[in-house]
């Protein structure tokens, strides 16, 4: 069984996900193989909010060169979760 923990990886600390805040989005990366359900679910246990709707976005890995060796970053799941009006997650409002 996976834990909330498990899903949720770590929230994306960008510009625009902070202007997400104030309209109840909150952004996150997540397990690649983890679906909208589970993701909602996630959320929903770690927080303690109600999760109106969950966008997701494959993000594929860069190529990265040292000199003449080629290397490849990791792909990576990010969701962009809306919460109910009203609510916030306040562990992630202190972070502005």
């Amino acid at each position: 069984m996976k834990t909330p923990y498990d899903i949720i990886l770590k929230p994306v600390l960008s510009e625009k996900a902070y202007a997400r805040f104030a309209n109840g989005e909150y952004t996150f990366w997540v397990h690649p193989d983890a679906t909208k359900t589970e993701i909602a679910g996630a959320v929903e246990a770690a927080f303690k909010v109600k999760v109106v709707r969950v966008n997701t976005q494959t993000v594929r890995g860069k190529d990265k060169r040292l000199g003449r060796f080629v290397g490849k970053r990791p792909d990576r799941k990010k969701a962009v979760v809306k919460v109910a009006e009203g609510q916030k997650i306040e562990a992630l409002e202190g972070l502005i």
